[in-house]
């Protein structure tokens, strides 16, 4: 099943089991990929899914720093139950060591320069997509070639 039919069945049954604030989250997501789909006129992949919610986590770990900041810790946990909700569609994360060898396989094939810095950022955000964060790949790179 694609990623797109799932959630569209976990919304629907969100809905039948009155789970509001899952139903809510996957609407917000449902509605973020479909503005994603008429902005691009293409259909999103699970690729694109992917990088959607990845977009979508990022928003919400940042709101949550500040509300945290701020004392607002009910706006905190909301956000907080909606990072749960999304990371149910994420794949699988990779390990440490899964990720510190595709690192040095990018190094290996760009050479470890800090000037080919960009290139093997590229390869490796595609090679790891949703699968690692990757501004922890990103300091791994720069610790390997510092």
């Amino acid at each position: 099943m694609s990623l797109k039919l799932r959630i569209q069945e976990d919304m629907k049954s969100a809905m039948r089991a009155r789970e509001a604030e899952r139903l809510g989250t996957i609407r917000l997501l449902l509605s973020a990929m479909k503005q994603k789909e008429v902005d691009e006129r293409v259909e999103l992949d699970d690729v694109a899914i992917t990088a959607v919610i990845e977009k979508m986590l990022k928003q919400r770990k940042d709101s949550i720093e500040q509300y945290d900041a701020a004392g607002r810790a009910d706006l905190a946990d909301k956000e907080r139950a909606e990072v749960a909700v999304l990371m149910d569609y994420m794949p699988q994360r990779l390990s440490l060591e899964e990720i510190a060898a595709a690192v040095d396989a990018a190094l290996a094939n760009h050479g470890a320069t800090v000037a080919a810095m960009g290139k093997i950022m590229a390869d490796l955000k595609v090679q790891l997509a949703g699968r690692a964060d990757m501004s922890e790949v990103s300091k791994l790179v720069k610790a390997r070639l510092g």
